[in-house]
């Protein structure tokens, strides 16, 4: 089943900078590049780098307004000033850098629609929290959602499937394509009764058209892996085989594994591995392969590179080892200063009775609401 994948990827993503004691970290996505290369993913035949583009100021007002892009544009040139309540500060060359993680989605929708590769993994984008007049979230612009509205227009997409498994509710996106019918938004998250953004109940199903399209599955904090597969296998495969997409878009947050410092799920590498390669398999069986992966929140720089390589090897269908590589694990430290990880991947955890038992009156609600 394989099919050719490639990792969209640019020292530059590193000027995605908001400031030095800020918990969006951009080393994170340099740490995945590099962990990804010393585990030898990139074979060169099969496997290969893309080299990113800036996104065009067109492209941008495909989801967002003028008056708002020019507003970041204009404390992009000052260096300073806030984009939302005070979480995303915006910084010297904000716009050129926010456009670059853009111009990398697109990349990677060019290259899946072209033929060119059958997967593609931007660890950079998955910025789904900005809304169209507003920044949120650390998040500038929303790469994903322009990546949506770029389907649809250039290559007439009909029916896409968006998955989110950030450990936030993913509401720049759902609510951006609310009352879109060709869009299927399944969103697996902690409950916005104790996180960011406060948003994505089960009761949030769609509207007019697209009204039982939008699929929240809010989750009690300390939600591990059995419960959080048992939901997502009982849910998402039928579902996406009911809407039958033309192209899946998986936005791959790594803040949903334990001790995350902003979330309180405890998602092993297991789940991140598990989810991917059934969505995989799903773009194989529905839409010729056609997968788009971006990367998203993590906030402890230990998990989220070994996240990110394990999904992007479920992707390319490459087996891992469990080995952190020596000098891999010395740039870890020199660079963060932290303990580099011991281990790839995670051993399994089980999931008490209280939050099992729970996920699955999520999963009854939710079908009370779509059947209503």
């Amino acid at each position: 089943m394989g099919g050719k994948t490639t990792l969209v990827y640019s020292e530059r993503f590193l000027d995605y900078n908001l400031g030095p004691l800020h918990p969006l970290r951009p080393i994170r996505v340099k740490l995945t590049h590099d962990l990804i290369q010393s585990k030898r993913l990139l074979n060169g035949d099969t496997v290969k780098i893309t080299t990113p583009r800036v996104a065009s100021e067109e492209e941008i007002l495909l989801f967002h307004e003028k008056q708002y892009v020019r507003l970041v544009q204009k404390y992009s040139e000052r260096g300073s000033g806030l984009l939302d309540a005070g979480d995303t500060p915006a910084f010297k060359g904000c716009f050129e850098a926010t456009s670059l993680v853009i111009g990398a989605s697109l990349e990677g929708c060019d290259a899946i629609m072209k033929g060119k590769f059958d997967h593609a993994f931007n660890p950079s984008g998955g910025l789904h929290h900005a809304h169209p007049d507003r920044a949120s979230g650390f998040c500038i612009f929303n790469d994903a959602a322009i990546s949506i509205n770029y389907l649809k227009t250039k290559y007439k997409i009909k029916r896409l499937v968006y998955l989110d498994i950030d450990a936030h509710h993913g509401d720049g996106v759902m609510y951006g394509f609310y009352n879109d019918s060709s869009v299927l938004d399944i969103d697996f998250h902690e409950s916005g009764k104790y996180i960011f953004p406060g948003t994505g109940f089960s009761d949030e199903i769609g509207e007019n058209e697209a009204k039982g399209l939008k699929l929240n599955i809010p989750l009690l904090p300390g939600t591990g892996d059995q419960a959080y597969l048992k939901a997502f296998h009982k849910l998402v495969p039928d579902v996406v085989r009911k809407f039958r997409p033309e192209i899946i878009l998986v936005q791959c947050g790594a803040d949903g594994h334990a001790e995350d410092r902003l979330a309180h799920l405890r998602l092993t590498t297991n789940m991140y591995r598990e989810v991917v390669s059934e969505m995989h398999s799903l773009a194989h069986e529905l839409c010729e392969g056609r997968l788009l992966l971006f990367g998203g929140g993590g906030y402890t720089l230990a998990n989220v590179p070994r996240v990110w390589t394990i999904a992007f090897a479920a992707l390319a269908e490459l087996k891992l080892d469990n080995v952190i590589p020596e000098p891999w694990s010395r740039e870890f430290h020199n660079l963060s200063g932290e303990e580099s990880p011991r281990d790839l991947q995670d051993a399994p955890t089980n999931d008490d009775s209280k939050t099992t038992g729970e996920v699955d009156n999520v999963l009854r609600e939710l079908m009370s609401y779509l059947s209503a």
